[in-house]
């Protein structure tokens, strides 16, 4: 009789890392906004545009960097979520130069300043530095429950960045930029991401007693009295913003977000119904008495009937917006071949999406918000598969903050709720909303990474060697 003695080993899960995908998805999303540049200059010109080679060259490095980022540094991470972040910014990039060959604004900005410098190269440069961000959260940031150890100190950091620019003048009514060096940088645009760490590390300590109820009403459970104090205060803060800021965006996003990651936590309908009440009451109250958030609630109520008196241009600005949307049609006038230059400066800023509407109709519309919209699906899927409490929370508050902004932004536009200061994520000009939301797909993918990583092999246990008897 001899004795056979065989050892198993359970080794790792594999996962397949998907990288190969998320580059053939790139390709793509370079390609697009190469083609659309060029659609644009046989539009305006009749011409191949001169810089189409070396908008595509650096688009396409941009892109091939932050791929080789991820396959180094976060191989098991979401494919999705870069391509359709660089297809977005590309779009961006291919509006903005196309409003800087409009003539009424080169006239408008030399009799204005004497000069005109078209903001598509700066916006190049900003997506640029963006890049090199979203490199260095990868490469920094290896496991992302470091971000808990930093809950309080998050939060006082994302106070500083809302209080700020209440010391710094109005600009167009709202007081939403600081200047540091002559450089303009919107401090909103990264609060919001701090402001999600925060909410993240201190739901998943009090997301138990915040879940209690105490009574039920109307088939609602309500909570403790003592539970109230979060809400109550985060509420106050975000009526203190508008009123002293008149920011109606950063308020929307910063009490919207914890009423989200609120009911996320505790599970709970009841936060919902206290978050909304409570935002339309601050909102009403507000509008009673701030004149620049009157302005804008007439504006939205009816924008032709002050067309032309309004002094702040807030009825102009949506009369237009709201014309460029119906001039568009199904299918839109083309690129390069609308009118929403006429809302003046702020057509490749706080109103970009109104060229999308115009230029590329209402299917372009559904299309571009589409892909929003893929994004903060993405997002709530590496929440669903993340392995611990913080990591869901802070996945669904980035990709909430996300599609509150979203929301916020084309809502204003189009007329479904009153204007605000936001910017459109990617594709709108700015520097501190393009930084801002690169490091936010930074830190979603972190997270998608660990969720999507394969689990370590288990430890051999003395069950798994057997002893076989084999007889002769």
């Amino acid at each position: 009789m001899s004795v056979v003695t065989n050892t198993t080993t359970i080794g790792a899960i594999e996962a397949p890392s998907r990288r190969n995908t998320e580059l053939g998805l790139l390709a793509f999303a370079v390609v697009i906004p190469v083609f659309a540049y060029l659609n644009v200059g046989l539009a305006l010109d009749g011409e191949v545009p001169t810089g189409m080679l070396g908008y595509g060259l650096g688009l396409g490095l941009l892109a091939g960097v932050a791929h080789l980022a991820v396959r180094k540094f976060a191989p098991y991470a979401d494919p999705l979520l870069l391509p359709l972040a660089t297809l977005l910014n590309g779009l961006g990039l291919v509006l903005i130069w196309r409003l800087d060959q409009s003539p009424r604004l080169i006239r408008r900005a030399e009799a204005l300043f004497g000069s005109y410098s078209p903001d598509a190269p700066k916006q190049l440069l900003y997506s640029a530095i963006a890049i090199a961000l979203f490199v260095a959260v990868l490469v920094i940031l290896k496991d992302h429950r470091i971000l808990q150890r930093y809950t309080y100190i998050s939060m006082a950091v994302a106070l500083v960045l809302l209080i700020l620019p209440m010391f710094f003048p109005a600009v167009n009514g709202a007081k939403i930029w600081i200047s540091i060096g002559g450089f303009t940088i919107q401090p909103g645009e990264f609060a919001k991401i701090i402001i999600a760490v925060f909410f993240s590390g201190y739901l998943m300590v009090k997301r138990d007693a915040l879940a209690l109820a105490s009574r039920r009403f109307m088939g609602l459970y309500l909570p403790r009295g003592r539970d109230l104090g979060p809400i109550l205060a985060i509420w106050a803060m975000s009526i203190l913003i508008l009123v002293f800021e008149t920011d109606l965006g950063t308020s929307l996003l910063f009490f919207g977000l914890f009423v989200i990651m609120l009911y996320v936590a505790t599970e709970r309908t009841s936060w919902i119904v206290f978050g909304l009440l409570m935002s339309v009451a601050g909102a009403v109250g507000v509008a009673s008495f701030e004149p620049h958030v009157q302005s804008r609630v007439n504006a939205w109520l009816d924008p032709f009937s002050c067309y032309q008196t309004d002094p702040t241009g807030a009825c102009q600005q949506i009369g237009d917006a709201l014309l460029s949307f119906g001039s568009g049609g199904t299918l839109g006038t083309g690129l390069g071949q609308g009118n929403s230059d006429l809302i003046g400066f702020a057509a490749n800023a706080d109103f970009i999406l109104t060229t999308v509407g115009e230029e590329f109709g209402l299917a372009g519309t559904m299309a571009f918000l589409l892909i929003y919209g893929l994004i903060v699906e993405r997002g709530v899927r590496t929440a669903l598969a993340a392995r611990d409490p913080f990591g869901k929370l802070l996945a669904i508050g980035l990709s909430g903050a996300f599609a509150i902004q979203v929301f916020v932004v084309a809502g204003g536009v189009m007329g479904l709720i009153p204007l605000t200061g936001m910017t459109m994520p990617f594709v709108a000009y700015g520097g501190s909303s393009v930084l801002a939301n690169w490091a936010l797909i930074g830190i979603l993918i972190r997270i998608s990474d660990t969720a999507r990583r394969p689990a370590p092999a288990p430890a051999p246990s003395p069950d798994a060697e057997m002893t076989q008897v084999v007889r002769p």
